[in-house]
């Protein structure tokens, strides 16, 4: 019987090499010259920390461009509110969604049971199994 998978997984070490290059691009950038703008990773969290919501949205951008050049998906970002820091500066916190929820689980078995294929569905934490009949 074949069967296959459905899993929702972030390379964290592709997200690290972006982290890299994030920090590689801040200090050659001149319009982030003399600022504290840093990227870290810590878990399945990345912290961004910059001086102004200028620069924080710019850090943005530069952790989607990297993420999806090193093949990681954008959605899977999920970014939190920013908050203060110390002197002045913006923290933001940034999930890496990792896993399928139940309620989307349930989504996806909706959705091939709709279909009329003749397979068996199966919830295994937080993957879908199909197997083939």
């Amino acid at each position: 019987m074949p069967s296959f998978d459905v899993v929702s997984r972030v390379d964290v070490s592709e997200v690290d090499n972006a982290i890299n290059g994030i920090g590689r691009e801040v200090k050659q950038r001149y319009d982030f010259k003399g600022t504290a703008c840093v990227v870290e990773r810590s878990g399945n969290i990345v912290t961004i920390l910059a001086d102004n919501q200028v620069l924080l949205r710019q850090m943005q951008e530069l952790l989607a461009t990297y993420c999806v050049k090193r093949g990681v998906n954008h959605d899977s970002l999920e970014y939190k509110n920013p908050e203060s820091a110390a002197k002045g500066a913006l923290r933001q916190e940034v999930t890496l969604r990792q896993g399928i929820t139940q309620d989307i689980s349930k989504k996806i078995i909706q959705s091939i049971k709709g279909s009329k294929l003749k397979v068996q569905l199966a919830i295994q934490g937080e993957e879908v199994r199909v197997t083939g009949k």
